[in-house]
C-alpha cells in the first residue's frame, strides 16, 4: 500500500485553456457560494472559477488559507507612470476547498517567489507600499504601488514623492556590478 495518495489528474473539462508553455501545478474543486468550479494553480498564475483569464502571480496582492476556504485579493491596474505601475486591490475572492491538495502550498509559494521588495512609506496624506515583482518573461522586475485607502493618489506631493521611493527601491535592487 503507497504511504501516499496520488491525486487524480484534472479532469479534460475543468482545464483551463493553458499557453503552450504552461503547466498544471495543483487543483482542487472549490465552491465560493456561487457554484462550483475548479481552482487551478499553474506556473504562471492562477485560474479561478467563472473567469475566463489566468490571474499571474504578479496580479495576486494577497492570498490567505484558512484550512479549508483560500481567499485571493486580485489587483488592477489602474495608472502606469514612469517606471511603475498603480495597483488598486480588486474585492477578495472566497473559494472553499474541501480536498485541497497542494493547492494552498502552491499559491503560497508562488506569491511569495513573485514578489522581491516589498516595504511600506508614508507619502503626504496617507501611505502606500512599493512593491517589485517577478512577472514570467519579463527581465529585472515590475515596480507597483498599492496605495493605502484614503491617500490621495493623484496629488502632485503624493505622486513625487511616489517617485522618488520607487526609484530608492530600484537602487537598492539593482547589483553593484553591472
Amino acid at each position: 500500500m503507497p504511504l501516499f495518495r496520488r491525486r487524480p489528474k484534472l479532469p479534460p473539462a475543468d482545464r483551463p485553456p493553458l499557453e503552450r508553455d504552461e503547466r498544471v501545478l495543483a487543483w482542487a474543486a472549490a465552491g465560493n457560494g456561487e457554484g462550483d468550479g475548479v481552482v487551478v494553480a499553474t506556473n504562471l498564475g492562477l485560474w479561478l472559477p467563472g473567469r475566463g483569464h489566468r490571474i499571474g502571480w504578479h496580479d495576486v496582492v494577497k492570498a490567505v488559507w484558512s484550512g479549508r476556504e483560500l481567499t485571493v485579493t486580485p489587483g488592477e491596474r489602474v495608472a502606469e507612470r514612469d517606471g511603475y505601475l498603480v495597483v488598486a486591490e480588486l474585492p477578495a475572492e472566497r473559494y472553499l476547498l474541501l480536498d485541497p491538495g497542494d493547492l494552498p502550498h502552491q499559491v503560497r509559494t508562488r506569491v511569495t517567489r513573485s514578489v522581491a521588495y516589498t516595504q511600506h512609506h508614508a507619502v503626504p496624506g496617507g501611505s502606500g507600499r512599493v512593491v517589485g515583482r517577478r512577472v514570467p518573461g519579463t527581465d529585472g522586475l515590475t515596480w507597483m504601488v498599492h496605495y493605502d485607502p484614503g491617500t490621495p493618489t493623484d496629488a502632485a506631493d503624493v505622486l513625487a514623492e511616489t517617485d522618488r521611493l520607487v526609484a530608492a527601491a530600484r537602487t537598492a535592487t539593482t547589483p553593484a556590478d553591472l
